[in-house]
């Protein structure tokens, strides 16, 4: 083969010095692996549990009174996957009727720093955001 001929693969360019692209590192994570992880914690919801979460257990009703626009259908999927990812610690007490606070995992817990960060930087720069939004708009509207 040509080391100099470029093969087209989904609208990327491969040639032999450029074929890293395509593997998969040995012991590391798949893209599709990290992708999952990263649509959990990255939404609005899981987000807002984590963040209540990170100021003690609660029930099943203070979160739904402290995040008011979620259902409490949403709410118990986002309390599961959270749950099932390892991030949430859900303790059932046998008492009539029975309690159920959750509360974050030690891993969880480890993720209250980045999102807190992800939303500080949010709040620094929605400004700037709503007015490259309004510029995009304005540019599109005269195309």
């Amino acid at each position: 083969m040509d080391t100099n001929t470029l093969t087209p693969q989904e609208g990327t360019l491969l040639s032999d010095r450029n074929t890293h692209v395509t593997m998969e590192v040995p012991d590391q994570p798949s893209c599709a692996a990290v992708n999952d992880v990263l649509s959990r914690i990255g939404d609005k919801w899981s987000v807002r549990v984590v963040m209540s979460l990170a100021q003690g257990p609660r029930r099943f009703n203070e979160l739904r009174r402290e995040i008011a626009s979620i259902s409490q259908r949403m709410l118990t999927r986002t309390l599961r996957g959270l749950e099932r990812d390892g991030l949430v610690h859900r303790e059932v007490t046998p008492t009539v009727p029975p309690r159920v606070d959750y509360s974050l995992t030690p891993l969880g817990s480890s993720l209250t720093g980045p999102v807190a960060r992800l939303g500080y930087w949010a709040m620094d720069n929605i400004l700037a955001i709503e007015a490259a939004r309004r510029d995009f708009d304005a540019n599109c509207d005269e195309d």
